[in-house]
């Protein structure tokens, strides 16, 4: 069972998680604080969410395995942009499907009907393991236009 604390999102559960997702054969990346995280290689805050990239043609597949894992609660259905689902202690994971490019990154639908574009990952650490991440420049983007915690 992925509960660990309640509320927070420990290095340890995201390490689950990516196990979990690899296990199923999902690629994904991730996003959020713990993106910024993974290229720093250490714990800036701490986080109640787990923010990841993921193919939209593998969403399905990965709402099972987090269902399995006990995130089967949806609270935010904002697709095809992003889905919000969070296990009984309330820690969250947001999904953000893309639909995949050329460059190795993708394209996710925003609700205006436009596209924004994640480039490909880079690489990141978190509690020493690599890790596929968001990079700096997307994830300044991303934070641009409100007060970060």
């Amino acid at each position: 069972m992925l509960c660990k604390s309640v509320l927070m999102m420990a290095a340890d559960d995201v390490i689950e998680i990516l196990v979990l997702r690899d296990s199923a054969g999902v690629r994904s990346w991730v996003d959020g604080g713990w993106g910024v995280d993974a290229l720093i290689g250490g714990v800036g805050r701490e986080h109640s969410d787990l923010d990841l990239v993921v193919s939209a043609d593998d969403l399905e597949l990965v709402r099972t395995v987090l269902a399995d894992a006990g995130f089967s609660r949806v609270l935010r259905n904002w697709l095809p942009t992003a889905l919000a689902l969070a296990d009984p202690s309330g820690r969250e994971i947001d999904l953000h499907p893309v639909t995949s490019t050329l460059d190795g990154g993708g394209d996710q639908q925003q609700p205006e009907g436009d596209a924004f574009h994640y480039p490909p990952p880079v690489a990141g650490t978190i509690m020493g393991r690599k890790v596929r991440c968001v990079d700096v420049e997307t994830q300044v983007l991303c934070h641009l236009g409100y007060e970060a915690r």
